[in-house]
């Protein structure tokens, strides 16, 4: 063996395993995880049930003459890019043009041990207005859940284009805030004003945080700093990036729903996945037998990038999601499949095993690329024209071919080369090639 095919072959199996257990496991305490596993994926609200809120306009005097439908539109538009963000696609919001009122249905949050509407209701984030609010003298030492909004405002929600959390150099996390050009002036006038002083952040009547000024800004972009966390940095961009509603909504009634299905039909969902992905390595270890070892390998990695990225993203898990998941396993197997037939055509034309394998890659490449580029762009069409669940059959739909692609293409590859290294695996039998005779590797 005067290749490196065993080392790509150990690296391969041992960073599969490694993916496998962090899935499974995650990583860190479960008050506090680096990486999400298994067991904090979170569950939509047809499996775990959730809150049903009818939230209803507030419109301060001197604002007669608005129009309130398109105000809900632009309110229920801005609460659907609040929960996109969040990773919750499986909630409903309605709009109802009679009342005059928003009616949203979103999924009870995970790992919650005691169900309050309220609290899961805040999830959206406020949902009131954002301001940027200069700071009472007596107040510059306050806590930011002790101050209370002045009339000095800075800037508004409509002067903020975006935000997002930033990690340096050093592993802090900060908050970047970039301003449009309509608030660039305001705002280089206040920090040069209140330069050791907070300038605070208030969503209605809430303060969300209060930064300390420390230089004057004059550009379009400041960046917030603070103890964060990524969560904590995500959260609050969130808020500042969605905060700007055209006016006040009050939610008016808050109920608990419970699950449409619930979680005994969650358990005959992952019953089913696990039968079937339990039948489809039985048959592709009975058909191709080497190769379908390799290809069940593969495929356990490609169901633990799968979990990782659910749990980790908190991209909520409904039974359509969990359909998607199963169809990607199908898809997996399928470009095995037409590779596997590709080294069996190969073998039975008296080529060695090392070639068969190459060239049987290389034919099927096309085929599998293809249907899997249409699979994907059904997928994305379903995420950017669905809601609701069918939105979470597009994401799982749209992860798990893309994953499905690189477990078929090059961890099964790099594992069959790897194998072909070893002189036992040039029996063609173990392909599920019969009345060929073994040929040495040239």
């Amino acid at each position: 063996m005067n290749d490196n095919r065993t080392f790509k072959l150990f690296i391969t199996v041992l960073i599969i395993a490694g993916i496998c257990l962090l899935a499974f496991t995650g990583l860190g305490s479960p008050d506090k995880r680096i990486i999400k596993g298994v067991d904090d994926l979170r569950t939509g609200i047809d499996i775990r049930g959730g809150i049903s809120a009818i939230l209803e306009p507030v419109y301060p005097e001197g604002s007669e003459g608005r129009n309130i439908d398109e105000d809900l539109s632009a309110s229920m538009r801005i609460i659907e890019d609040r929960l996109d963000a969040q990773g919750i696609y499986d909630k409903s919001i309605n709009i109802d043009y009679t009342n005059k009122r928003l009616i949203i249905d979103i999924p009870w949050a995970a790992n919650e041990t005691e169900f309050d509407p309220r609290k899961a209701l805040d999830e959206l984030g406020s949902t009131g207005a954002l301001t940027f609010r200069e700071v009472n003298d007596e107040d510059i030492y306050k806590s930011p859940d002790e101050l209370v909004p002045t009339d000095r405002i800075v800037l508004t929600g409509e002067h903020v284009k975006t935000a997002r959390p930033y990690q340096d150099q050093t592993g802090k996390y900060f908050i970047l805030l970039e301003l449009k050009p309509s608030g660039v002036e305001a705002f280089s006038k206040a920090t040069k004003e209140n330069i050791g002083k907070p300038i605070a952040i208030f969503i209605d009547d809430i303060c969300i945080s209060a930064p300390i000024v420390e230089a004057h800004i004059t550009t379009a972009e400041a960046t917030i700093s603070g103890n964060f966390t990524f969560e904590s940095a995500k959260a609050l961009a969130d808020k500042i990036r969605f905060g700007a509603l055209p006016t006040k909504l009050e939610p008016v009634k808050v109920d608990s729903i419970s699950a449409q299905l619930g979680k005994g039909a969650l358990d005959v969902a992952v019953k089913a996945g696990i039968i079937s992905f339990v039948l489809v390595c039985a048959y592709m270890i009975l058909i191709y037998r080497l190769p379908g070892f390799v290809a069940v390998t593969a495929l356990s990695g490609l169901i633990a990038l799968q979990i990782l990225t659910l749990a980790n993203f908190n991209i909520s898990v409904t039974l359509p999601g969990i359909g998607g998941i199963i169809l990607s396993i199908g898809m997996s197997i399928d470009g095995n499949v037409v590779i596997f037939e590709r080294i069996k055509e190969e073998l039975r034309d008296g080529k060695s095993l090392r070639a068969a394998i190459d060239s049987g890659f290389k034919r099927a490449f096309v085929a599998i690329l293809d249907s899997n580029v249409t699979t994907i762009i059904t997928a994305v069409v379903l995420i950017i024209m669905g809601s609701g669940p069918v939105r979470g059959f597009g994401v799982t739909l749209f992860f798990g071919t893309l994953f499905s692609f690189f477990s078929a293409v090059t961890a099964s590859k790099m594992m069959l080369q790897g194998i072909s290294a070893f002189r036992f695996a040039r029996n063609k039998w173990l392909f599920g090639v019969k009345g060929v005779k073994q040929v040495e590797e040239v």
